[in-house]
C-alpha cells in the first residue's frame, strides 16, 4: 500500500473520532506550543540585555563587595578622591534598601529605595521626565529628598506631576523632588521604574546600611576601561588586604553573565515542556493500543485477504504518526500566536521567533509519534489471522 493511501486512511480515522483525537493530542500541542513560546521569550529577552549593554557603552565597570565587616567597607569620600584621575569619568556608590514600605495617604505600597549620587544617572544613561535628580548639596547635608521611578510615580500620584509632594518611607518623611523617564531594567537587573532614588548618606543613616555593596564605575572612555580596572583593583586589595573580598566585571562580563542565566533557565524551561510532549506520546500509545483492540477484527480481515504484516505495521505507525504530527502543527501555530501576542500583553517583555525551533519542534512531535506509535503498531502486526477473526 502506497504512503499517500496510508495517510488518506489515518486522516479517515482522525476524522471519525474528532473527540478522542483532540484529547490524543492535547499533550503534544502543549508540549510544542510551550517549547516556541519559552524560546521566544527566551531569546527576546537576550537580545534584550544585549541591547541595554549597548546602550550603556563598554566603558562600565561594577565593584561588588563580597565580604561584612569593617576591613571591607568603602568609603565614598575615598571614592570620589579616586574619580578625580583622569582614567575615571564617573563613580556612583549604592546602597539598597529592598522592600522599603512606601505611604501616601491612605495608598500604601513595597518598593526598593536606592541610595545613591549625582552620577548615576550619567553611568546608568537614565533621564530625569520632571523636577531634577539628586544633587551633591543632597549627599552633603543629608537631605530627605526622592526622586520616583515611572511605575512608582503612577501607582500613587497617576498622571499628576508629584514634584512637591512626600511620601513615608519606613517612617521618614521624603520631598519628592523629581520623576524619571519609563527605562525598563538597569544593569543589575533591577527595575529603574519601580525604584525610588535618594541620597546615598540619608539613606545610610536613617536605615542604618553601614556597607557599600554595589559601585558602578564609569571610565573616561573605551580605551582607558583595562587601566581604570587596574586602578580600582589595586585599591581595594590594598584597602581590604585581600583580593578575595571582591569582585570586579566589566560589560561583556555582565552582558554574558546575564545572558548565560536567561538561557540556562529557558532551557529548564523548555526541558519541562518537552516532558508534556513525551505525556503527549504516552497518551497516543494508550489510544493506538485501544484503537487496536477496537479494530481487531479489521487486521484479521486484511490479513486473510493477503495482506502483510509489514502493510499491518504501517497503517498503525502512520495514524499515529498523523495525530503526533497533527497536535505539532496546532502547537505550532498556537506558539507563534501567543508568542507574537505576548508583548501586547506584557511590555516589558519580548519576544523573538525563529524558524528553526519551530521546525526541531514539529520534527520532534512527529518522532515523538513514531516512537511511541511502534509498540502498537508491532502488537497489531503480529496478530494471527484466525484469532483475529474469532473477536467479537
Amino acid at each position: 500500500m502506497r504512503t499517500i493511501e496510508l495517510v488518506m486512511m489515518a486522516l479517515k480515522t482522525v476524522v471519525a473520532n474528532p473527540m478522542r483525537t483532540i484529547l490524543t493530542m492535547l499533550g503534544v500541542i502543549i508540549g510544542v506550543c510551550s517549547v516556541i513560546v519559552l524560546v521566544s521569550i527566551g531569546r527576546g529577552t537576550s537580545e534584550q540585555i544585549a541591547k541595554q549593554y549597548e546602550q550603556l557603552g563598554a566603558n562600565l565597570l561594577v565593584v561588588n563587595v563580597l565580604n561584612n565587616g569593617r576591613a571591607t567597607q568603602l568609603d565614598y569620600g575615598e571614592l570620589m578622591q579616586i574619580e578625580q584621575l583622569p582614567e575615571f569619568g564617573a563613580i556612583a556608590p549604592t546602597l539598597t534598601k529592598n522592600n522599603s514600605n512606601i505611604k501616601v495617604d491612605r495608598q500604601k505600597e513595597t518598593y526598593n529605595v536606592l541610595g545613591t549620587n549625582d552620577r548615576y544617572l550619567e553611568v546608568v544613561k537614565a533621564q530625569v521626565n520632571t523636577g531634577r535628580f539628586i544633587v551633591e548639596a543632597d549627599i552633603e547635608f543629608r537631605n530627605h529628598v526622592a526622586v520616583l521611578g515611572s511605575e512608582v510615580a503612577k501607582k500613587f500620584f497617576g498622571e499628576e506631576d508629584p514634584v512637591g509632594q512626600q511620601i513615608n518611607i519606613d517612617g521618614y518623611f521624603y520631598d519628592v523632588v523629581g520623576t524619571m523617564k519609563p527605562q525598563g531594567s538597569n544593569i543589575n537587573g533591577t527595575s529603574v521604574d519601580s525604584t525610588i532614588f535618594a541620597p546615598l548618606e540619608t539613606v545610610r543613616r536613617d536605615f542604618k546600611l553601614g556597607v557599600i555593596r554595589t559601585t558602578y564605575v564609569e571610565a573616561a572612555s573605551e580605551n582607558d576601561i583595562t587601566t581604570a580596572q587596574n586602578t580600582i583593583t589595586q585599591y581595594l586589595t590594598r584597602k581590604f588586604k585581600s583580593s578575595s573580598g571582591f569582585l570586579i566585571l566589566n560589560q561583556e562580563q555582565l552582558k554574558n553573565a546575564r545572558v548565560a542565566a536567561s538561557s540556562s533557565l529557558t532551557s529548564q524551561l523548555v526541558a519541562v515542556a518537552c516532558i508534556s510532549l513525551l505525556v503527549g506520546g504516552i497518551g497516543i500509545m494508550n489510544i493506538m493500543l485501544v484503537t487496536v483492540t477496537e479494530r481487531t477484527r479489521e487486521i484479521g480481515i486484511r490479513k486473510s485477504i493477503g495482506a502483510k504484516r509489514r502493510n499491518i505495521l504501517l497503517q498503525f505507525l502512520v495514524e499515529a504518526t498523523v495525530i503526533s504530527g497533527l497536535g505539532g502543527l496546532l502547537g505550532l501555530l498556537l506558539g507563534v500566536v501567543i508568542a507574537l501576542a505576548w508583548p501586547m500583553i506584557n511590555p516589558t517583555q519580548p519576544t523573538k521567533l525563529s524558524l528553526d525551533i519551530g521546525l526541531y519542534a514539529f520534527a520532534f512531535s512527529a518522532l515523538v509519534g513514531i516512537i511511541f506509535g511502534l509498540y502498537p503498531a508491532n502488537k497489531a502486526s503480529k496478530l494471527r489471522p484466525i484469532d483475529a477473526l474469532r473477536t467479537d
